[in-house]
């Protein structure tokens, strides 16, 4: 049986490639040793996103000698992730695969050098955390850490209690992961004003200011209480000297798949046991995706960067990429995955792949995608929003080895709708040749919503709403 070790994939390097497992090309000791002495690129978020597509994307430029350092992974909430996933599989992932026709291709990501979690209890992983970003080598710090991560205030505009105390007691002992960078990037500025750059890659609209906004405002409050240098905030705000660019990130990388867990078992490959930490998150020693996958970057670095467009990455400008969320957000996919996950809520469904098998619902998604959305959808000229819409439709959302659920698509609805179907109607009531009266499926699934929160389903039978800030509320606007 083989196991996810460093010493299995030196040792065993036939039986791996007889489980039809592809090993990495480089010479890992050669660069750990490299990242120990110079690190260029430390990642915050240590989840399956960063694991199946962003260490994997690295690992192309360290197997084509494109790169010499790896990357060091952080996690500065759930240090299960580190413990129960990192460090028993000596920082490697299985990453698996899929494609709609179910053909796996199965890949050892090996990118990735050190896993620390940012815990000033872990006086050892914290003081290599301080001396990556003392060094002038790092280059970048990159991020996904969901949406949420990047919020210092509840929607009263009140900070957490959880940043509160880290305003107060200052950058010595910070909680919150804006107040852990903000006072990384302290550390680095007392040492040398060193320049880098600060890459937000979650799935959220203007992902690189949301990341600005959370570390200056710790900064400058700091700084009002006299316990940073006042010099560190107009640092942070130099952009010749710190950028924060933005993103657009698009690939499913859903909770380990039981079935992929049994598949890999059948071809010999033990010990991956799918993980669930005391803070619910669920993970496994392999990932699971979708083989398609998206990231647009803006092209601003301070200090350098590793050569991404040799990985499949996208460099561009600032406005280009602010089209590619646009196009996605507004009409290529958001939309037709929040019409999906509320109409499937209602309907029983648990899986987005088995609606698509429904042609209703199929011609549901397409309506709102071809005929509504592409009549004014933006194009951003770096991808074709017909070729995005297409693959979105018969590839992803179709894909039955991608266990995504309308009931986690369905979460914060409330925050979604405006932005996923209110600038389509916007769109169509500025053009003077087209009439918001005659959309008929994007009110159709606004209404479906509606419908969704009344918690019954077709069937006559309650059941659980997906979290959502506003549900209270809404079910107030909608009781009996």
């Amino acid at each position: 049986m083989l196991h996810l070790t460093r010493s299995s994939i030196q040792g065993e390097k036939a039986a791996w490639k007889a489980a039809g497992v592809e090993l990495p090309q480089f010479d890992y000791e050669q660069v750990a040793n490299n990242t120990q002495l110079k690190p260029e690129w430390i990642h915050f978020g240590a989840g399956n996103i960063f694991r199946g597509f962003v260490a994997n994307a690295h690992q192309k430029l360290l197997d084509s000698r494109k790169s010499d350092t790896g990357i060091i992974a952080v996690e500065t909430f759930d240090f299960e992730m580190i413990d129960k996933v990192y460090k028993p599989y000596d920082n490697l992932t299985l990453l698996v695969l899929m494609n709609a026709r179910g053909d796996f291709h199965k890949r050892v990501v090996s990118s990735i050098v050190e896993g620390i979690a940012a815990d000033k209890n872990r006086e050892a992983e914290y003081r290599r955390l301080i001396e990556v970003f003392e060094n002038p080598s790092l280059q970048m710090a990159s991020f996904t850490i969901t949406e949420k991560g990047y919020s210092l205030t509840d929607p009263y505009d009140k900070y957490f209690g959880i940043v509160e105390k880290d305003i107060e007691s200052g950058p010595e002992h910070p909680v919150h992961v804006m107040s852990i960078v903000a006072s990384l990037a302290y550390r680095r500025y007392l040492k040398g004003q060193y320049p880098m750059t600060f890459v937000s890659m979650d799935n959220c609209s203007h992902n690189g200011d949301k990341l600005k906004n959370g570390v200056v405002s710790i900064a400058k409050e700091w700084a009002q209480r006299g316990l940073v240098i006042e010099d560190f905030v107009r640092y942070l705000e130099d952009e010749r000297v710190i950028t924060f660019p933005l993103s657009m990130i698009d690939k499913i990388t859903p909770r380990p798949s039981e079935s992929v867990q049994a598949a890999l078992l059948e071809q010999g490959i033990g010990d991956m046991d799918v993980i669930i930490t005391s803070k619910n998150t669920y993970t496994a020693p392999f990932v699971n995706a979708e083989i398609s996958e998206y990231l647009v970057v803006e092209d601003n670095f301070t200090n350098g960067r590793p050569p991404l467009e040799e990985a499949g990455i996208i460099l561009t400008d600032r406005e280009t990429v602010n089209k590619v969320e646009t196009m996605k957000v507004t009409t290529c996919l958001n939309p037709l995955h929040t019409a999906l996950a509320v109409s499937g809520c209602l309907l029983g469904y648990t899986l987005i792949a088995d609606e698509m098998k429904d042609d209703t619902l199929r011609r549901f998604v397409e309506i709102i995608g071809y005929k509504e959305g592409l009549p004014v959808v933006v194009d951003p000229g770096i991808l074709s929003p017909k070729q995005f819409l297409d693959e979105v439709l018969t590839e992803r959302f179709a894909n039955p080895f991608i266990p995504d659920t309308p009931q986690r698509i369905a979460t914060d609805t409330s925050q979604k709708v405006g932005i996923r179907f209110g600038e389509t109607i916007k769109s169509y009531i500025r053009r003077e040749e087209l009439d918001p009266a005659q959309l008929t499926a994007i009110p159709l699934a606004i209404a479906v919503w509606c419908r969704y929160l009344l918690g019954v389903n077709d069937a006559g039978e309650v059941f659980t709403l997906s979290s959502d800030p506003l549900l209270e509320t809404l079910q107030g606007y909608l009781q009996g």
